[in-house]
């Protein structure tokens, strides 16, 4: 029997406006032309170094190979200066208390918010990020597992998380790897938009912001702007899906009443 957990913004009045969130929320690690998080190089650094930070947290339950994995992330942020740890080099909630900023990177979204659950690690985060103000960066699983639920990740259920909803460290849903349709393709499947408009006419659904590869979400405190090097596509129930280029002002969706 499983456990059904309740996170959104709903049953926490206030929540967001009394955060001290600092968030780089990536569409990806891997950009075409691009080294592994090269893209995001400058708002990685800037970032930590605002916030003094010289250890992250890595987070790679998204992988099954969490060692290999660390080793990966762990090559571009010494080139940068930063020392990273992997959290399953000792005891997770520990770590993350003491965790001066936390790094949750891709791979398959399910294994990794099962993986949160079965180790009480989301509250554990939440409540650093939230409450404590810490550094958390996002990329692929890591920031689908930092909006409200995972309902609009790309990836196969391969295990089954107890619930659905995931950090929620932002009011609203993205779509991370967002692809627009390709109009000379002979496939017949459905779209990526096709996909998230299923997902809007759901009762319990919030705004999907789809993010192209090479597109960053800064979020700081209650301000949002979209960094990066593509324009993001925002869905939204019962609206047409809207552009928005680097530099857009994305606040809004921060709010409980949008």
């Amino acid at each position: 029997m499983f456990t059904v957990y309740h996170f959104s913004s709903k049953c926490i009045p206030g929540l967001y406006n009394m955060s001290k969130r600092q968030l780089l929320l990536l569409s990806s690690s891997k950009v075409h032309g691009h080294g592994f998080l090269e893209y995001a190089e400058n708002d990685i650094c800037d970032l930590l170094s605002e916030h003094n930070v010289t250890s992250v947290l890595f987070v790679p339950y998204a992988l099954r190979n969490h060692d290999k994995y660390l080793k990966k992330v762990q090559q571009p942020f010494k080139k940068w200066g930063f020392q990273v740890d992997g959290i399953h080099s000792e005891n997770p909630l520990e770590a993350v208390g003491k965790a001066q900023a936390i790094f949750i990177g891709g791979g398959n979204t399910f294994r990794l918010l099962k993986t949160l659950y079965d180790l009480n690690l989301v509250k554990a985060i939440r409540k650093r990020v939230l409450e404590d103000g810490i550094p958390y960066i996002g990329a692929s699983a890591g920031t689908n597992v930092a909006t409200v639920s995972i309902n609009t990740t790309n990836d196969m259920p391969i295990v089954y998380p107890p619930s659905f909803e995931a950090l929620n460290l932002v009011p609203f849903n993205i779509n991370p790897h967002y692809q627009d349709p390709d109009l000379t393709s002979t496939h017949k499947g459905e779209t990526r938009e096709e996909r998230i408009l299923e997902y809007l006419e759901e009762k319990e659904s919030y705004p999907v912001l789809g993010l192209r590869e090479g597109c960053t979400l800064h979020v700081k405190n209650n301000t949002a702007i979209l960094k990066g090097i593509r324009s993001a596509r925002l869905f939204s129930k019962e609206q047409k899906p809207r552009e928005f280029d680097v530099g857009s002002d994305l606040s809004f969706l921060l709010k409980d009443q949008y």
